[in-house]
């Protein structure tokens, strides 16, 4: 059985990922996306388990009731991860896996689960928890004859 950090080497050597080392149980993957254009998440190896850990978007402005309970609906069907907030109230996406369990099918469900679950939860979340910033960008920009097209998503609550 490989040592994880040579089954993650292998897996990055593979496939066409930005990604840099931080240490030798740190990697940092960026990956592309359509909706979130790019979720940045950790892998780190533990002394018992590979922890990951996703940025999805910073605290919500408003209706973080909805917010929240989106979260909690999405988490019930979830594979390896779930929706987490840290102690500033922003949203990540984290989970655990025992080191035993690491292989590169693994790493490509679990990163494919992330890129997912991150880009299809993206513009719900900022809907619900930034709907009035969205409104006051988009008049800024009409009022300025800037572009919406990054807006569109979001037309309907205009």
């Amino acid at each position: 059985m490989l040592e994880p950090a040579a089954v993650i080497d292998d897996f990055l050597a593979s496939h066409d990922l930005n990604y840099e080392q931080k240490d030798e149980n740190t990697y940092l993957i960026t990956l592309p996306g359509e909706a979130k254009q790019q979720t940045h998440c950790a892998l780190i190896i533990g002394d018992h388990s590979l922890s990951i850990n996703a940025f999805v978007i910073r605290k919500p402005d408003e209706n973080k009731e909805k917010v929240y309970e989106y979260l909690l609906n999405k988490n019930a069907s979830m594979y390896s991860i779930a929706f987490a907030i840290n102690e500033l109230g922003d949203i990540y996406l984290v989970g655990r896996l025992p080191l035993p369990a690491v292989n590169e099918q693994e790493i490509d469900r679990i990163l494919g689960a992330v890129l997912q679950y991150a880009d299809s939860s993206f513009n719900p979340l900022l809907e619900l928890g930034f709907s009035s910033a969205i409104r006051r960008e988009w008049a800024w920009r009409v009022s300025r004859g800037e572009s919406l097209a990054n807006l569109k998503a979001f037309e309907h609550i205009i």
